[in-house]
């Protein structure tokens, strides 16, 4: 009799747990999903801050090369204000209109990469289907069913 209490304890433990598993799972699935969405914004935040810091630290080492080298402000004057040096020795290539296009599509599509779609699981994305969605439920609750009903102690009875 000892053997036989332990089995139903062990199956219902183990029927209830699937069962809860299963349907929690269904009702938590769009939670879950939000959540993978928005691991990945945090990702795409940080990688961002990443940047814009290594960004300031570039530029602080730019403006520290200013003030160290002024003879350096004479060569940018002419790039930043958009006027044409006038060193006669020296040729200047110019950009031409279709070169600058093929590296703005470099760009937005290296941009478009780094924007990626958050990773969510294979089984998330098949269990939020609605209708697996909703077999899913109605296993994890007949299992529950089961297990209360068909796995629980009976009332010993008197006399």
């Amino acid at each position: 009799m000892h053997k036989r209490g332990v089995l139903h304890v062990f199956l219902f433990v183990s029927f209830f747990s699937v069962g809860a598993v299963g349907l929690g799972g269904a009702v938590l699935c769009d939670d879950l999903i939000r959540y993978y969405q928005n691991q990945c914004l945090v990702r795409n935040a940080q990688d961002s801050l990443k940047r814009l810091e290594s960004l300031n630290a570039e530029y602080d080492a730019l403006l520290e090369q200013l003030e160290n080298h002024p003879e350096l402000l004479e060569r940018i004057v002419p790039v930043t204000l958009g006027t044409e040096p006038n060193d006669p020795d020296t040729a200047y290539p110019h950009a031409r209109a279709k070169e600058l296009a093929i590296a703005r599509e470099a760009l937005i599509e290296q941009a478009e990469q780094d924007g990626a779609q958050p990773d969510v699981p294979t089984w998330l994305r098949r269990a939020s289907d609605p209708p697996k969605r909703i077999a899913l439920f109605i296993a994890g609750a007949g299992l529950i069913l089961i297990s209360l009903s068909c796995f629980t102690p009976r009332a010993i009875e008197e006399g």
